[in-house]
């Protein structure tokens, strides 16, 4: 058709994968009763004055089903590890024995799955609307394209079809990724 149509599908693709990526990672941080090493992703530690992430100042390793163990590099700093744990909002209660902080994931409660089921439901909802904001910005610039007559209505209506296809996909992946989540916090 044209380069600025295919521009605003590049960037109507780019925008939808930031969402969908975003939808993952968010994921990711959920507990589903296992030992998960990413649930620490988003902890940052007084180190020396400089906000850091733990995965930056230890080694993070799943020694069980149900069972993650940090060795921070400097033992000096085990104590700050355990508070910024503490403090998170995870739901665990560090271990140290003074060398290893260890979390034990326990096992989840019927009412606890069904708590993290709705949670992964608002993410996914939360990442459909950014992506149907993404698709009314495409439409936006579309429409811009029109009035300034470098589309005709039929180039515009085959745009139009062709975002929305693009959009579907998109959406029918974040529902299938929920839908994925959900199987795996509700399997015991």
């Amino acid at each position: 058709m044209n380069e600025l149509v295919d521009e605003v599908y590049a960037t109507l693709k780019e925008d939808l994968d930031k969402a969908y990526s975003h939808q993952q990672s968010e994921y990711l941080v959920i507990r589903a009763g296992r030992a998960n090493p990413h649930i620490l992703d988003k902890i940052v530690v007084d180190y020396y004055g400089v906000p850091t992430p733990i995965v930056q100042m230890a080694t993070v390793t799943v020694s069980e089903a149900r069972i993650l163990n940090i060795s921070v590099w400097d033992a000096s700093q085990i104590k700050n590890v355990e508070k910024a744990i503490s403090a998170s909002d995870i739901g665990l209660t560090p271990n140290n024995d003074g060398k290893t902080i260890r979390l034990v994931f326990p096992m989840l409660t019927e009412e606890r799955r069904k708590e993290i089921v709705k949670q992964v439901r608002k993410i996914c909802e939360e990442t459909k609307i950014a992506m149907r904001n993404v698709r009314r910005d495409a439409m936006d610039m579309l429409k811009d394209m029109k009035k300034e007559s470098s589309l005709s209505e039929d180039e515009f209506d085959t745009c139009e079809k062709e975002v929305q296809k693009i959009v579907d996909r998109f959406t029918d992946s974040a529902d299938k990724l929920a839908e994925d989540k959900e199987n795996e916090v509700m399997k015991v």
